[in-house]
C-alpha cells in the first residue's frame, strides 16, 4: 500500500513549488482531458498509483495491475483543469513506464521458470523498494525478502564475523535467539551446500551455481519433502531461467527485472 504521504512525495519531486509554466501562461482553470495508452506490448503495473497522483481529476482506468496490454491498448483517461493535468502528467507516466518495465520483465522470468516460484531481491534503488516490488507482484513474482528486519539470510559475509564458526553450529545459534524463524543460507560451493542442508538450514541459497552444479547437489541430497529448499540465485534471467528449473531447484532468486527498460506509454492532452 502507497500511502497518500508517497503519493504527495513522488508528486512534490516534479512540482515543488507549482507549475511555473503553466502559472505564467494563466491556463491553469481551463477544461481538459489526457489519455494514457500503451505503445507497446507490456504487463501493466502502477496504475492504482498514477492514479491517486491524479488529484483533482475524474479518473476512469481502462485496465488493472497484472494486465498483459497489446501495444494500443488504453490504460486511462483523466479529466479536469489544466492546471491538474499538468501537474500529474509526468510523473505519472514515468512512474507507469518503469514500473511496467519491472513487471514485464518478472513475467519473462516467471513464465520461463514455471511451475517454479520466482523471488526477486532487495536490491531495489533505495527509497523505490514498494514500488518495485509493486511491480514484481504485478508481474506473478514473489519477494524473496522485504529487509534485513524480516528474515534470517546467512551471507559468508556474516561468518567473517564468526571466527570460523561451524554451520551447524551456527544454526543451532539461531534456533535457540530465533526459534520462529526459517532458516537460510548461501553457500558458494556443492559441498558447503550439502553441509547447510545436514546442519539443519531451512533453505540452502545457491550464490551463481551453473544448472549443472544445482542438479549434482540435488542428486546428494535426500528427495523434496524430506531436506532444506533449494534456491537458484546470481545471474538468473528468462534466457537460464528454465535450465534451473530442470536442474531441481525449488525456487529461483534474482534481481534482473530491475534492471528493466522501461515501457513507453503514449500520454496524448486535449482541450475541452
Amino acid at each position: 500500500m502507497i500511502s497518500r504521504t508517497e503519493i504527495e512525495r513522488l508528486l512534490a519531486e516534479d512540482v515543488p513549488a507549482g507549475d511555473l509554466t503553466t502559472d505564467a501562461l494563466g491556463f491553469g482553470h481551463r477544461p481538459g482531458h489526457m489519455t494514457f495508452t500503451a505503445r507497446h506490448d507490456m504487463v501493466l503495473a502502477g496504475i492504482e498509483v498514477a492514479a491517486k497522483m491524479m488529484d483533482g481529476l475524474t479518473v476512469v482506468l481502462h485496465a488493472k495491475d497484472g494486465d498483459w496490454l497489446p501495444a494500443g491498448t488504453a490504460i486511462l483517461e483523466a479529466r479536469g483543469p489544466a492546471s491538474a493535468l499538468h501537474r500529474a502528467w509526468k510523473a505519472a507516466q514515468t512512474l507507469l513506464e518503469i514500473l511496467s518495465g519491472i513487471a514485464s520483465a518478472t513475467r519473462a522470468v516467471v513464465e520461463a521458470a514455471a511451475p517454479l516460484p520466482v523471488a526477486t531481491t532487495r536490491k531495489t534503488v533505495p527509497g523505490a523498494r514498494a514500488l518495485s516490488q509493486l511491480a514484481v507482484r504485478a508481474g506473478g513474482g514473489i519477494l524473496h525478502r522485504h529487509g534485513l528486519s524480516e528474515t534470517i539470510l546467512v551471507f559468508p559475509e556474516h561468518r567473517l564475523f564468526l571466527g570460523g564458526e561451524s554451520l551447524s553450529d551456527i544454526a543451532a545459534r539461531l534456533r535457540r535467539t530465533q526459534p520462529e524463524k526459517a532458516l537460510t543460507v548461501e553457500v558458494g560451493t556443492i559441498d558447503e551446500a550439502v553441509e547447510a542442508a545436514v546442519a539443519g538450514f531451512d533453505v540452502v541459497q545457491l550464490e551463481k551455481f551453473a544448472p549443472e552444479a544445482v542438479a549434482e547437489l540435488v542428486d546428494r541430497l535426500p528427495e523434496r519433502g524430506k531436506r532444506a529448499r533449494i534456491g537458484a540465485a546470481g545471474g538468473i534471467d528468462p534466457a537460464n531461467a528454465a535450465a534451473y528449473a530442470a536442474a531441481g531447484a525449488d525456487f529461483i532468486v534474482t534481481s534482473w527485472p530491475y534492471t528493466a527498460r522501461p515501457r513507453d506509454v503514449a500520454v496524448r492532452l486535449f482541450a475541452d
